[in-house]
């Protein structure tokens, strides 16, 4: 008599438990590109990861003028390394992906600066 509602109390435990594990926090960003370079490459990585991740755009290409949506991400904070068309990186850290609907605009003096910065960032 026991086995069967320990195995009862088992299985409502587990139902309760899956919607907090089907329920993980997705986010969507689209990128826009405003700046004079098409944006070859797209690279994330959780921020306590030392490893990028695959290239998000895989075959595509984000040109001038253009947008890409990434769907499906995991609710968190990441680093972003974005290459452009001459192969020149921008590496952004600890940018917080949570929520849809974010849009970030790249122009062509956040992409210069953004060089710059990983740049002196990688001669330390």
């Amino acid at each position: 008599m026991k086995k069967p509602a320990l195995f009862l109390g088992a299985l409502c435990a587990l139902i309760i438990g899956l919607p907090s594990i089907a329920a993980a926090k997705k986010a969507a960003v689209t990128v826009v590109n405003k700046s004079d370079w098409q944006i070859h490459q797209f690279f994330l990585s959780p921020v306590d990861t030392d490893e990028w991740g695959p290239d998000q755009l895989g075959d595509q290409v984000i040109g001038t003028g253009d947008s890409f949506k990434l769907t499906d991400i995991d609710c968190s904070s990441y680093d972003v390394k974005l290459v452009d068309e001459d192969e020149d990186e921008c590496v952004v850290g600890g940018v917080d992906i949570c929520g849809s609907g974010q849009t970030w605009t790249i122009t062509s003096d956040d992409l210069l600066d953004c060089q710059v910065a990983t740049e002196e960032g990688d001669e330390e």
